[in-house]
């Protein structure tokens, strides 16, 4: 069965998780502190990661964030009753997919693991991508995760910001909805009303533009979603 591992030092919390997932086949790891988590993770190498975020020993921003440093695909969601804007943009600058606020209902986390779970990792669907992508004075190398200015800058993109950037470039000059963005980004049935797809998009113009506030390379359509412009 598929393992998941979940870290909340809240024990009805945790156990409540750990009910929902195995009702659906999954095999829960539980633990109960960010330590914990780091040590699970590195036995037993888990297909999906719920992190809480305030917990002892160390907090699930700073176990994200040592993930991320010798695993770029693993997904990792959120699932914490902070609900800052801050702490959103924080843990997906982390490179968390998803942030989950509690309480929620066993309909809605199982719908986030399974989108998490279903869509193809981002690294293998970047196989069969170009080796070099432009984006403005930009081009993106899917299969490095990294991008070049024109200036000779460089910086790094997660898999999502991938298969984002990808996704506006194949429909340059188009304006892409929401749910196309969310279905090819996230997977099918991936709740709507979930901002990440709006602090992704927040995230990548901090990267990629020269000025995020009046972005020129990914514009916003009222109503509908994004669009690149091709110059």
């Amino acid at each position: 069965m598929m393992k998941v591992l979940i870290a909340d030092d809240d024990p009805i919390t945790l156990e409540a998780v750990e009910t929902c997932l195995v009702s659906e086949g999954f095999t829960p790891l539980p633990a109960r502190n960010g330590e914990e988590a780091l040590q699970l993770y590195q036995q037993h190498h888990p297909a999906l990661i719920c992190l809480d975020i305030m917990m002892p020993v160390l907090d699930g921003f700073e176990v994200c964030k040592r993930i991320r440093k010798q695993d770029a695909h693993t997904p990792v969601l959120f699932l914490s009753a902070k609900n800052e804007e801050i702490d959103v943009v924080v843990g997906l600058e982390l490179g968390a997919d998803d942030f989950v606020r509690k309480p929620f209902g066993k309909r809605e986390l199982l719908a986030r693991v399974r989108a998490a779970l279903r869509r193809p990792a981002t690294a293998s669907s970047t196989s069969s991508q170009p080796d070099r992508i432009p984006f403005g004075p930009w081009h993106f190398f899917p299969k490095q995760l990294r991008a070049t200015h024109e200036d000779g800058r460089e910086i790094e993109l997660s898999p999502r910001e991938v298969t984002l950037l990808a996704c506006l470039h194949e429909r340059a000059g188009e304006a892409v909805h929401r749910d196309t963005l969310l279905e090819q980004c996230w997977g099918l049935d991936y709740y709507p009303e979930s901002r990440t797809l709006d602090q992704h998009i927040a995230k990548l113009r901090k990267k990629i533009e020269r000025d995020p506030a009046d972005p020129q390379l990914i514009e916003t359509i009222r109503g509908v979603g994004y669009r690149h412009r091709n110059h």
